[in-house]
C-alpha cells in the first residue's frame, strides 16, 4: 500500500526499520522498565541506569547524525520510540523526550561546529544527560518576562536567577539555559547558553513532589553568579527566544508522541481487561457500554497518531510546522487524558487501585496538557497561524 495524502505527503506504510526499532524498544522496556516502574513511581526514583541502557541502543541521540555518534534517524522513528517507551511508563518517556528534543535538539539545531563536536557525542551515547531550562517561578507561559539574567564580564557571561520545572534539574550533566540579556519585555532580550554540571554556582534546588510522571526528575535550577565562557553562547546575543520557540515546535511532537504512548498503554490495558472481566456470566466487552467506549478510544488514538505523523513529515522535510506541531500536541494530550479517564472507568473500582496499571496512566496523562505549552497556549499558537 502506498497511500499518500496529497496535502501532507504522508506515506501510511510503517517502514521495516520502524518495525524493528519498535520491537527493540518494546523488548528493552519489558525487561528493564515494567518490573520496576511502580517502585520508581512510589519512591520518586529517577533510574539513571535505564538511560545508560538507552544510550547503548542509540536512543539518547535518535535525531543526532551518525558523525556525532547519534542514530541519525528521522522524526517518524523518533515518534515510534517515544510512543513505545511511554506505552509502558510515561515518566521514562518524558525524560527520554526531554533529553532528545530539548537539550540535545537545541545544541544540534543551533550549536556551532565546535559546540556540536564537544557536546553531542556524549549526549548521544548516554554518557551525559541533558537538561533544558526556560521556565521560571513567575514566568510560565509568559517567558518574555524572565528574571534570570546573563551579563557579560570579559570573556565570560555571568548568569543569575532560578529556573523551575526543569527535567533533570539535579541529575543533568549539561544544561541549555535561557537567560535575559536585554531589558524586560524588549525584543530579542534572551540568549541561550550551554552550562556544564560542575560549573561553580550551578545547583539543583527543590525537587517537585508530583501527581504523576514521578520517576522523571523535576527540580529547580539555581544560578548564583555562574560564569560561562563566551564560546558557550549559542548563536548571537538575543537569539534565545526564537531558538527556544523553534526547539519547542519539535518538542511538541515529542509530547504528542508521549501522549500517544500513554493513550495506547491505557487502551491496551482496557481491551485486555474487558475481555477477561466477567459480569452477568460474560466478558464485559460484550456490553455495548464498554465496546462503544473502546471504539471511541481507538478512533481518537488513530486521529492523534495521524496528526503527530503529519507534523513529523513536515519536520523531516524542513518545512514550517508550527501549527501542525501545536495541533498534534494539543489534540494528542487531551486524548491521553480522556482515554486514561475512560480506562479507569472500564476497570471500575480496580482501576482506582495501584494493583492495576490504569491509575498511573491517569496520573501521568495530565502533565501532557501542561508541559511544553499548555493546551490554551497551543490554541493561541494554532489561532495565530490560522489568522496570519
Amino acid at each position: 500500500m502506498s497511500s499518500v495524502a496529497t496535502e501532507a505527503h504522508l506515506n501510511f506504510q510503517v517502514s521495516e526499520n520502524q518495525q524493528l526499532i519498535t520491537q527493540m524498544v518494546r523488548d528493552f522496556c519489558e525487561k528493564n522498565i515494567r518490573p520496576k516502574l511502580m517502585e520508581w513511581d512510589e519512591a520518586q526514583t529517577f533510574p539513571r541506569e535505564v538511560f545508560h541502557g538507552f544510550g547503548e541502543l542509540g536512543l539518547m541521540g535518535v535525531l543526532v547524525p551518525e558523525e556525532y555518534g547519534g542514530a541519525g534517524l528521522g522524526y517518524h522513528e523518533y515518534i515510534a520510540i517515544i510512543t513505545e517507551v511511554s506505552r509502558v511508563c510515561g515518566s521514562i518517556g518524558l525524560s527520554l523526550a526531554a533529553h532528545n528534543s530539548l537539550c540535545t535538539g537545541h545544541i544540534l539545531t543551533f550549536g556551532n561546529a565546535a559546540q556540536k563536536a564537544k557536546y553531542l557525542p556524549k549526549l548521544a551515547s548516554g554518557e551525559w544527560l541533558g537538561a533544558w531550562a526556560l521556565t521560571e517561578p513567575n514566568t510560565g507561559s509568559d517567558s518574555g518576562n524572565m528574571k534570570c539574567t546573563a551579563e557579560q564580564d570579559g570573556d565570560y557571561w555571568v548568569l543569575n536567577g532560578t529556573k523551575c520545572w526543569i527535567t533533570h534539574g539535579k541529575s543533568g550533566d549539561v544544561y541549555v539555559i535561557l537567560a535575559r540579556t536585554g531589558a524586560p519585555r524588549s525584543k530579542n532580550n534572551c540568549s541561550a547558553f550551554i552550562v556544564e554540571k560542575n560549573t561553580p554556582g550551578l545547583s539543583g534546588g527543590k525537587k517537585e513532589n508530583k501527581l504523576g510522571m514521578r520517576a522523571s526528575e523535576t527540580t529547580e535550577v539555581i544560578l548564583d553568579h555562574v560564569r560561562v565562557p563566551k564560546e558557550n553562547l549559542m548563536g548571537k546575543v538575543g537569539d534565545g527566544f526564537p531558538q527556544a520557540m523553534k526547539v519547542l515546535d519539535g518538542g511538541r511532537i515529542s509530547i504528542a508522541a508521549l501522549s500517544l504512548g500513554i493513550a495506547k498503554g491505557a487502551f491496551d490495558a482496557s481491551v485486555k481487561y474487558s475481555k477477561e472481566r466477567q459480569q452477568f456470566d460474560q466478558p464485559i466487552a460484550n456490553f455495548q457500554g464498554i465496546s462503544f467506549k473502546l471504539a471511541d478510544m481507538k478512533t481518537q488514538i488513530s486521529a492523534a497518531e495521524l496528526l503527530t505523523h503529519h507534523a513529523a513529515d513536515l519536520k523531516n522535510r524542513g518545512e514550517k510546522m508550527t501549527k501542525e506541531a501545536a495541533m498534534a500536541k494539543y489534540y494528542a494530550s487531551e486524548v491521553a487524558v480522556r482515554i486514561a479517564n475512560d480506562a479507569v472507568q472500564i476497570f471500575g473500582g480496580y482501576g482506582y487501585t495501584k494493583d492495576f496499571p490504569v491509575e498511573k496512566f491517569y496520573r501521568d496523562a495530565k502533565l501532557c496538557t501542561i508541559g511544553e505549552g499548555t493546551s490554551e497556549i497551543q490554541k493561541m499558537v494554532i489561532a495565530r497561524e490560522i489568522l496570519k
